[in-house]
């Protein structure tokens, strides 16, 4: 059983440690899985979704909105930023004849920023050399690198320019915190309520179902992606929005059990019962979405620390903006300061009790933030760099792996059978047991079962892409040499 190989999971790691990360770094297609790896998804297919997303979405639905809301702060104060970014579009609206490149060297190197310039030429390299095109690109490597080109354009990583650090999703990932306080309050009571008479410190009975229901809500919260719905920046919008959005997410959790295609929920209540019973342990979140996603995080985070499952959360955030809302440690620390510091205290008494056991948990360690370059770059998760893969070895006892994007490099964004078990996978190789809380948004899955796959196909055409299904897998980790 799945529960079997996991009672080993603080002991194998040291050992485990060094030589899973040399098989990582040195062969990562034998050390991912010894099934045949089929081909990578490209965005050359018309009627896709990644033939429309590189071909149009990315143009004129995100890059015209992050000139609309960035056109005071960047465009009009930098004729060169404003240059560069119309050649990014011009390029991005040829996408089928436009030549991948590599990045612009760097005018001045800081902080490490010529290692993560370095890395990226390195991922481009065999496409360019080749002559691809935008869309002849793996689609992994050409989404995440067209994040990367923007950040180029408004001189993220040029301490010379008005774009130095600066994040040109902003506005979107705080409106989405703004407007996400209604459904926020509204989860949180239900939370409160199936842990009232369950406080762990006074009661070390099994919290069964506040972990499931935490867990759901982490599941569902990444159906509100703002690169797909993105919500107002205007005041009086934001407060329809934020009715609009406590319905809508409602809405969501009432059709969960419908709309969910593979749960292993049982399975990872298991183990969070053990954990649970050893002491607490160590867990990862690696954090997809800012905003409304980004509070449910915090919410299962907070649960797993307050009922004793954890003894420490520690979320893996990415080191710049990319994907429009993708969570950075500020976006983290923003949202735990707005929580805590909420003037409606009378209105939202969950919110503001929340943030501030947030900012506890910061302050003492209970919870950790680590930014890295690999959750910006677009490698399967069985590429991972050899420090992380050695951290996530050695520590971690459970790791949360959210949303779509991440989902697609657990399965290195190949076209993989749906019917094709997560375990075999994602379970042989990631370096600690994993559980993927993930709702569908683009053509890559696994591990549904083929009934599944056709009920859920008589229900929607567009079932893989919209986010109205979802998957909960749990895989084992590598198991020790």
């Amino acid at each position: 059983s799945f529960i079997s190989t996991t009672l080993f999971v603080r002991k194998r790691r040291l050992s485990a440690s060094s030589s899973a990360a040399d098989a990582m770094t040195s062969n990562s297609k034998s050390a991912c899985t010894a099934l045949p790896i089929p081909p990578i998804l490209v965005s050359t297919v018309p009627g896709t979704w990644a033939f429309d997303t590189m071909s149009r979405r990315v143009d004129s639905e995100i890059l015209q909105r992050t000139y609309d809301e960035n056109e005071e702060m960047l465009f009009r104060q930098s004729p060169t930023i404003l240059a560069q970014f119309q050649g990014l579009r011009h390029e991005l609206q040829n996408a089928a004849t436009t030549p991948m490149r590599y990045l612009n060297k760097l005018s001045e190197i800081k902080d490490g920023d010529d290692d993560e310039w370095n890395q990226w030429n390195q991922i481009v390299q065999p496409y360019v050399e080749n002559n691809d095109t935008w869309l002849s690109t793996p689609w992994l490597v050409a989404e995440f690198y067209l994040y990367r080109r923007l950040l180029e354009c408004t001189g993220y990583f040029d301490p010379l320019s008005i774009g130095y650090k600066y994040d040109p999703f902003q506005t979107q990932k705080r409106s989405g915190l703004f407007s996400s306080i209604a459904s926020a309050e509204r989860v949180m009571k239900k939370i409160e309520a199936l842990t009232k008479n369950n406080d762990f410190n006074k009661n070390s009975k099994w919290n069964r179902d506040g972990t499931a229901f935490a867990v759901e809500l982490a599941l569902w919260g990444n159906k509100m992606d703002l690169s797909l719905w993105p919500v107002s920046s205007t005041a009086s919008k934001e407060q329809q929005q934020q009715q609009q959005q406590k319905e809508t997410f409602s809405k969501v959790l009432e059709a969960a059990k419908e709309n969910l295609l593979h749960d292993d929920t049982d399975e990872l209540l298991e183990l969070c019962e053990i954990l649970q019973r050893n002491g607490g342990g160590n867990i990862d979140i690696i954090v997809d979405n800012a905003g409304f996603e980004l509070v449910t995080d915090l919410i299962l985070a907070d649960h797993l620390i307050s009922n004793g499952i954890a003894k420490c959360v520690t979320f893996q955030l990415k080191s710049h903006p990319t994907f429009v809302s993708d969570a950075m440690e500020k976006d983290l620390l923003e949202t735990v300061q707005y929580f805590q510091s909420l003037d409606g205290e009378e209105s939202y008494p969950c919110c503001v009790r929340a943030g501030r056991r947030w900012a506890s948990y910061l302050s003492s360690g209970k919870w950790t933030c680590k930014e890295d370059k690999f959750w910006v770059q677009g490698r399967a998760m069985w590429e991972m760099d050899e420090h992380l893969f050695s951290d996530l070895t050695s520590r971690c006892d459970l790791a949360f792996v959210k949303g779509d994007a991440n989902y697609r490099r657990l399965l290195g964004d190949c076209a993989w059978d749906y019917t094709t078990s997560f375990q075999q996978i994602v379970g042989v190789y990631f370096p600690s047991p994993v559980c993927a809380l993930r709702t569908l948004k683009s053509e890559v899955a696994c591990g549904i079962d083929a009934s599944q796959i056709q009920r859920a196909s008589s229900l929607d055409d567009q079932w893989l892409v919209n986010g109205r299904f979802g998957v909960v897998h749990l895989g084992t980790g590598a198991r020790p040499p």
